[in-house]
């Protein structure tokens, strides 16, 4: 039996909507058929999927979720930075994902590093090992992975304090004013499509982004960097819709129609750094932009 409080954040919010949100790892038709079966109540009543949660509602759920489904290693190449005995680091591709979801149990970089490593960390349970932190499934670059829980809860600490470089190249529209800035805004969960986050919304989380201009590209698009000095999801993305310079591709937070034939954003994890768990020092490491990528700068060079 769940017992669930709604937070503010959540008023006015479909209660299907909002299981979907606590409850990752279902889907909302599954969701949808267990309130229909009357295993989920509001303050005691039974209540169709519709119904519009107040902040203070009770909830009750008295179904279990999901348990988790075992991996199968997949004999998927893997553009490898750097390896040793604690760590292994990816260059991850567009449209790869991280680790094992509902829609996507094969394919993804964990199925492909339970072929290439004999053991990885089993702190985030059997759908994510060694997996310590995400990048979006049309994000590209490097990523971590840790094989043992000593390394997992070094790294994972680290990014817990923010301590830990994380510098990102983009192609953004238009063309900023400014060389370098920061922007500042709390991030949380859209208070209307449940799938998207958004800037200075309730319970949202602190955010800083801090951006360089690297090149102008025709007055029309500029390439830049930018360092996270805090990692929320899609952080990049919001800070830079959230000024006027979405990302270049990005049909979830800028325009709907890109003039260039692109999947997904332009949006790559070039430099990650942080201290080794091991030897103590600090070590860092560069992905190298992707093809598509260099191609596009090229062509908006012209």
């Amino acid at each position: 039996m769940h017992d669930i409080q709604v937070e503010n954040e959540f008023d006015n919010c479909r209660l299907d909507r909002f299981l979907t949100e606590k409850f990752k790892d279902m889907s909302r038709s599954f969701i949808q058929k267990q309130i229909k079966d009357g295993l989920v109540k509001v303050n005691g009543k039974a209540v169709k999927s519709s119904y519009k949660l107040q902040s203070g509602d009770n909830v009750q759920m008295s179904i279990c979720e999901p348990k988790d489904t075992a991996i199968v290693p997949e004999n998927i190449p893997l553009d490898i930075i750097y390896e040793d005995s604690d760590i292994i680091l990816i260059n991850k591709p567009k449209q790869m994902v991280v680790h094992p979801a509902p829609g996507h149990y094969s394919g993804t970089i964990v199925n492909a590093l339970m072929y290439h490593c004999y053991d990885l960390s089993g702190i985030n349970g059997e759908l994510r090992p060694g997996i310590v932190h995400r990048i979006d499934q049309d994000t590209t670059g490097v990523i971590v992975a840790c094989k043992n829980d000593k390394a997992h809860r070094c790294i994972a600490e680290q990014l817990k304090e923010h301590s830990i470089t994380r510098t990102y190249h983009a192609i953004v529209c238009g063309h900023l004013k400014q060389a370098e800035g920061t922007i500042e805004g709390d991030i949380g969960r859209h208070p209307v499509d449940r799938k998207k986050m958004a800037i200075n919304v309730k319970n949202g989380k602190k955010a800083v982004t801090h951006y360089k201009v690297l090149d102008t590209l025709n007055n029309k698009y500029t390439y830049i960097e930018c360092k996270l000095e805090t990692g929320r999801t899609h952080q990049i993305r919001v800070h830079m819709a959230s000024i006027g310079h979405p990302i270049l591709g990005d049909t979830v937070y800028g325009p709907a129609k890109c003039p260039f034939k692109l999947t997904g954003q332009t949006l790559h994890a070039k430099t990650l750094g942080f201290i080794h768990p091991t030897t103590g020092q600090y070590v860092e490491f560069d992905a190298e932009l992707p093809t598509y990528f260099k191609e596009l700068l090229n062509k908006l060079r012209k």
